[in-house]
C-alpha cells in the first residue's frame, strides 16, 4: 500500500474564507438595513402619536382652566348669596320689595 498523492485543487489561499465572510457581511448588512427601516418607521409613528397626545393634552388643560374659572365664579356667587343685602338686591330686580319699602319707578323720557 503505497501512498498515492491525492489531487488537491489549488484554490487561492483565502478565497473559501472570503466568500463565507462576504456572505455573512451581506446577511449582516441586510439585517441592519431592515432593522433601521423598522426603527425609523416606529420612530415616525410614535412621533405622530406623541404630537396627537400633546395637542389633546393642551386642549384638556385649557378646558380645565376654563372650568376652574367658572367654578371660582360660582363659588363667589354662592358666597354672595349668604349676604342678606345681595339677596335684597336680587329680589328688587325681580319686583319684590319689603313691606316698608316704597318702589320708585323711573320712566325714560322719549327725547
Amino acid at each position: 500500500m503505497g501512498k498515492t498523492p491525492m489531487s488537491k485543487s489549488k484554490a487561492p489561499a483565502g478565497q473559501g474564507k472570503s466568500a463565507g465572510a462576504k456572505r455573512r457581511l451581506m446577511l449582516w448588512m441586510t439585517f441592519m438595513v431592515v432593522f433601521m427601516i423598522w426603527a425609523g418607521y416606529t420612530f415616525l409613528v410614535q412621533t405622530a402619536q406623541i404630537s396627537d397626545k400633546s395637542s389633546h393634552l393642551a386642549a384638556q388643560q385649557s378646558s380645565k382652566e376654563e372650568t376652574l374659572k367658572k367654578l371660582d365664579q360660582l363659588k363667589y356667587e354662592v358666597s354672595r348669596l349668604k349676604d342678606p343685602e345681595y339677596i335684597g338686591q336680587l329680589a328688587r330686580k325681580k319686583g319684590y320689595y319689603l313691606p316698608e319699602e316704597t318702589p320708585i319707578q323711573v320712566e325714560d323720557s322719549g327725547n
